[in-house]
């Protein structure tokens, strides 16, 4: 079976690696072609990544850069729509809730090309989030659903999507996490930074409801500005971020923050290392919110909502949004010995992408 695999951006890179492997190591049964639209283009948000997950270079890239939603989607179906008419694959696999995702899905829908969705069925149900949109969209065409936690399952359901559509395969993004444990143990990371175990704070901000507004940013690095008194606190920022703290004229702010280290985005390995000797993680990410989760490690989620909501009521998670004065009580009750603790939840367990393809073979032949 010819098949695609697309990923646009960082996380994405994190579920399709596992996936690819998998398939390679059944050549006779499957020829994989990865496709990387290019909705993250530059080294610092791109190359490293594909290199540390032992991507490489992609098989086909669309580089669509960046551009509006809509720009940005457009670019992605035109540019996908040669990549299915010259390859005329069996099957596309696509992941997560990028923009990329729901254009590469609209593609084959209108191709009757089958479509399988990994990490289907979470929902925050906020429609204000792109990605929101982005999932239902997908969810909705796409011919299998393959979920990450029980309670997708019942969000498609509740959408109209048969039974026999929707996999429970658990969650792709941790079997990245444990096939470069080794390396990422190795990391100098904490070493480079002059970091102690335990001993710091490590931030993530990218979301438009976050960073896209002087009020919430002001909020939360109020906030910041409290932790860093007992903590050093680890900023790698996003380019995103960077570009609309500097249009907010906010970097005086930021760089008030005691103990504030503003870093470059980071390598996998060097992120995760960081994520795992955390004493504290506060971030706006999905994924990051599942990796503290399987980490065992504290986490404030600048979030009102949360479409991975095991991260919360099972994980180590705590929605607080961009409340300083819910970060700052979250994170005293964390720094004080009191925060909350949590348990993995079922197949979050490394071998996602086993369970994938072996749902293909069933399901789709191959």
């Amino acid at each position: 079976m010819k098949l695609l695999v697309v990923a646009g951006a960082r996380p994405n890179f994190v579920k399709v690696a596992p996936i690819l492997a998998e398939f390679k190591r059944d050549p006779d049964r499957f020829q994989p072609k990865f496709v990387h639209t290019g909705q993250h283009y530059d080294d610092r948000m791109s190359k490293s990544f594909l290199d540390d997950l032992g991507l490489g270079e992609p098989d086909i890239a669309l580089g669509v850069g960046s551009g509006s939603h809509a720009v940005q989607t457009a670019r992605v179906m035109e540019g996908f729509e040669r990549v299915v008419l010259d390859e005329q694959p069996g099957l596309v696999i696509v992941v997560g809730d990028v923009n990329s995702t729901m254009a590469c899905t609209l593609v084959c829908a209108k191709l009757w090309v089958p479509v399988a969705h990994v990490e289907a069925g979470l929902r925050s149900f906020d429609r204000r989030m792109p990605e929101e949109i982005n999932r239902i969209v997908t969810d909705a065409l796409a011919d299998l659903l393959l979920t990450s936690s029980p309670e997708a399952r019942d969000h498609l359901r509740h959408e109209g999507i048969s039974d026999e559509k929707i996999h429970f395969v658990g969650n792709v993004m941790i079997d990245s996490l444990v096939r470069c444990w080794p390396l990422i143990e190795q990391s100098p990371i904490l070493d480079d930074l002059g970091l102690q175990p335990h001993a710091y704070t490590l931030l993530t901000l990218h979301r438009p409801s976050n960073v896209d507004t002087d009020a919430p940013l002001r909020d939360i690095f109020r906030a910041l500005a409290v932790i860093g008194h007992r903590l050093p606190i680890v900023f790698p920022v996003h380019p995103r971020t960077q570009k609309m703290i500097e249009q907010l004229q906010l970097t005086g702010a930021l760089t008030a923050i005691p103990q504030l280290q503003y870093v470059e985005p980071l390598r996998y390995f060097d992120f995760i290392k960081l994520e795992s000797q955390s004493r504290l993680v506060l971030t706006d990410s999905g994924g990051v919110q599942e990796e503290t989760t399987f980490l065992d490690v504290p986490c404030l989620t600048l979030r009102e909502n949360t479409e991975r909501p095991i991260t919360v009521t099972q994980g180590t998670s705590t929605l607080v949004g961009s409340n300083g004065d819910a970060i700052i009580r979250e994170a005293t009750r964390i720094l004080d010995g009191q925060g909350k603790r949590g348990t993995r939840p079922e197949y979050w367990d490394g071998h996602t992408a086993e369970r994938i393809v072996a749902v293909l073979k069933r399901v789709v032949g191959g």
